[in-house]
């Protein structure tokens, strides 16, 4: 049994690279075809390093050859990614990196309430973990619970001099160093500002703290999409923003607009993907049965949708809830599914790092001047 390239040609126009309208062949993704006898090897090259995109090609490939050609082909699909070169975009400059910092990761949601700060907390602590050093920067001036999470809100940072210059040094629980505005303020009171002065004080605890070598600087913002989220794009070039929703509808509405955010034209964050929190509730007495109460794999599908990875999903667990208000992340528990959950997702997000290292270049911090509505980009 033999196929000529014409047959295999014509079964590949019935597909396309998922995100382009035209089909395989027409928009140049199928670079070769070579059959022999039963065998069939086809060549593509993409334009994106997404391992979702990739399988999806390779499957589509297959099922078309099987489908329209002959069943019992053998196919061998060869893939290479050549990422176009982007043009410079004079909107973009180059960011202002801190010293001895691999990585910083923003922690985002859409709407509030979602567990945002509990998926940040417990990642760093999982990193830690892991071996990695790790610090976490709370940038939720309005809101700030990470130094209750890490049973440090009484501690005050102190200052240490640095290569001459007066510096302050993180507060470290569990392996993790934090900084946080909630270590500047009373509990009762009411943190008032407007965005210039937030954006100071932010500016403040990244640029004028020490700290240190660090692997991952995880940094919880405030949710929704706004003037906070801005001003830490501006002051930071971001390697990568993980998105936290719950499956119900509502959130993943705003969730939808959170990874937009990252995505715009004037941003370009890259997006290592979605985690879904409060996935499914299993009781104590019924460890075996799992209750959908927000809805079932919203997130999963949302990822799907806008095809950026899905980084897994954590259940609701009043011991999460118990374990953050006593400032010792549910993370820190051993052999328990809880750590298990925690773990497979922090390994999802250390995986999408160094995905996004190895396939794109550094990202750039955006200069924003105003703000009426959406941001205006200096030239």
């Amino acid at each position: 049994m033999t196929f000529t390239k014409k047959e295999i040609l014509k079964a590949l126009e019935t597909i396309s690279v998922a995100g382009e309208g035209k089909d395989m062949v027409a928009s140049g993704a199928v670079k070769n075809v070579v059959t022999f006898a039963d065998e069939v090897i086809v060549d593509l090259t993409l334009a994106t390093p997404a391992l979702h995109i990739k399988k999806r090609a390779e499957e589509d490939v297959r099922k078309a050859i099987l489908t329209h050609v002959s069943k019992d082909a053998q196919v061998q699909v060869n893939i290479k990614v050549e990422a176009p070169q982007r043009p410079a975009n004079p909107n973009l400059i180059k960011g202002k990196p801190i010293p001895g910092i691999q990585n910083i990761v923003a922690v985002a949601s859409g709407k509030g309430g979602v567990g945002k700060s509990t998926v940040t907390a417990n990642l760093a602590v999982s990193l830690s973990k892991m071996g990695f050093k790790v610090g976490v920067l709370d940038a939720d001036i309005y809101g700030p619970s990470i130094p209750i999470m890490f049973d440090v809100a009484m501690e005050k940072p102190l200052s240490v001099t640095v290569a001459g210059k007066s510096k302050m040094k993180p507060i470290e629980n569990y392996g993790v160093k934090v900084l946080s505005i909630g270590f500047f303020t009373q509990p009762n009171q009411a943190v008032i500002w407007r965005g210039p002065m937030a954006a100071k004080a932010l500016n403040q605890l990244i640029f004028d703290a020490h700290w240190g070598e660090l692997d991952f600087l995880l940094v919880d913002l405030p949710p929704g999409t706004g003037d906070i989220h801005l001003s830490i794009m501006q002051s930071l070039p971001i390697t990568g923003a993980v998105v936290v929703s719950t499956p119900q509808n509502v959130a993943l509405a705003d969730a939808r607009k959170g990874v937009a955010m990252f995505q715009q034209e004037n941003i370009q964050v890259p997006v290592l993907g979605i985690i879904e929190n409060m996935a499914y509730f299993t009781p104590h007495e019924l460890p075996e049965n799992k209750y959908y109460i927000f809805g079932k794999e919203g997130a999963r599908n949302l990822a799907d949708d806008l095809e950026i990875p899905f980084l897994g999903e954590i259940p609701l667990v009043q011991s999460i809830r118990e374990a953050g208000d006593a400032g010792r992340p549910a993370a820190l528990q051993t052999a328990t599914p809880l750590e298990e959950a925690f773990e497979e997702v922090t390994k999802k997000v250390v995986e999408q790092t160094v995905r996004r290292n190895e396939d794109l270049p550094p990202t750039e911090a955006i200069k924003i001047t105003t703000m009426a509505g959406c941001s205006a980009v200096k030239k």
